[in-house]
């Protein structure tokens, strides 16, 4: 009488248990339902073919093609993809032998589960390559992207731990050149100069490039084409070379007008750097359907036509054994590029030896844009 009260505890544990182990029941049941779904539909097939003689084919190809399906949908691993083939053969098979055996059908037929089997088989296996392919493609974009991560950090590091340093040395070599009274040192002081400011223009486009994704790096208004090409020929004009202004179009474009600058800068001092002091450099513009077309023509000995399309990389050399002077182009058409990739444009170059070359940047006009030459323009050298 007394162990009577102990009974309701244990029927509770004895429900808490079963419900217990219903909840994980119940929660594969809801994962899976899918799977659990496509066995029961095989089973009626198996069904199908083994009650119905005159069905036998359909099933028999409803399966497998479910099986295909199936497939696609879930993209099983290896293991499991092996283990379904097995048994839907053995399954399919075993039915179609035994009615083989018993006379109700054709040795021929047996013959089709195999091949079906195969068929399959290959159909994952090359679903299992682009799977593979897939994810190394993947795999090498993530770690691409690591290393871009990485370059941008360097060069905002480099470029900002030279900029103090290549500032106080060119400070200092610039006053050795004002205040040296013999010629050799001076002419000394003043390469160094020179150089220097090479340096810090080099540390500057650093930090410009490394900035380009930055969601900040362009502050856009609406350009007058026209003005902007006229006042940059102005700042241009005492480097003795013969400059002149070609067709202008009366065009807005919208853009950072400082961006732009060092852009199209960058293009002058490349024009300036393949000319001589007689060579003749030409601004202009251009409407092209709903882009603007910023041009820089010189009269420099031109590119050959097989380094056209690598120029615009980073630190180009079209020919190593020339002076850097002469022969390089460092990061200024790099920049130039970055900067029109920025404002959803493009630059490009035409070029023949001998003959010089033209570099068009390419923008998007602002949409009330509309295109009329204005008189060409020329000023003396």
């Amino acid at each position: 009488m007394e162990a009577l009260p102990a009974e309701p505890a244990a029927v509770a544990a004895a429900a808490a248990a079963r419900a217990g182990l219903m909840r994980p029941a119940r929660r594969f049941a809801r994962a899976h339902w899918v799977d659990i779904a496509w066995v029961a539909f095989i089973g009626l097939n198996l069904i199908a073919m083994r009650l119905i003689p005159a069905w036998q084919t359909v099933p028999f190809l409803i399966i497998w093609v479910s099986l295909t399906v199936m497939y696609g949908f879930r993209l099983w691993r290896l293991g499991s993809t092996v283990l379904t083939v097995a048994v839907v053969t053995l399954a399919t098979g075993g039915l179609i032998g035994w009615q083989v055996l018993r006379g109700e059908q054709d040795l021929d037929y047996l013959a089709e589960v195999p091949l079906v089997a195969m068929m399959f088989v290959v159909m994952a296996w090359h679903s299992r390559r682009r799977l593979a392919a897939m994810e190394e493609m993947r795999r090498v974009s993530e770690h691409n992207l690591v290393l871009l991560d990485r370059q941008r950090e360097f060069l905002q590091d480099v470029s900002h731990e030279l900029g103090t340093p290549i500032t106080i040395a060119l400070g200092r070599t610039e006053l050795i050149f004002r205040a040296a009274t013999d010629e050799g040192v001076a002419e000394d002081a003043r390469v160094a100069v020179d150089e220097l400011l090479r340096m810090r223009r080099l540390a500057s486009r650093m930090m410009l490039l490394a900035a380009t994704d930055s969601p900040d790096f362009l502050h856009v208004a609406q350009v007058d084409v026209a003005d902007f090409l006229m006042e940059t020929l102005h700042r241009w004009s005492q480097t003795r070379r013969r400059w002149s202004l070609g067709t202008l179009a009366e065009a807005r474009v919208p853009a950072d007008e400082d961006r732009l600058t060092l852009a199209l800068d960058a293009l002058i001092e490349n024009a300036v750097d393949h000319t001589g002091p007689d060579g003749r450099i030409e601004l202009s513009a251009r409407c092209d359907g709903e882009n603007v077309i910023l041009a820089v023509t010189d009269s420099g000995p031109g590119i050959p036509a097989a380094e056209v399309g690598r120029i615009f990389g980073r630190f180009t050399r079209v020919d190593p054994g020339r002076s850097r002077q002469a022969g390089g182009f460092g990061l200024g058409l790099a920049v130039v590029k970055a900067i029109a990739e920025a404002h959803r444009g493009s630059v490009q170059v035409r070029s023949t030896l001998g003959h010089g070359s033209v570099f068009e940047l390419i923008l998007p006009a602002a949409p009330a844009a509309q295109p009329g030459p204005l008189d060409r323009r020329v000023m003396p050298s």
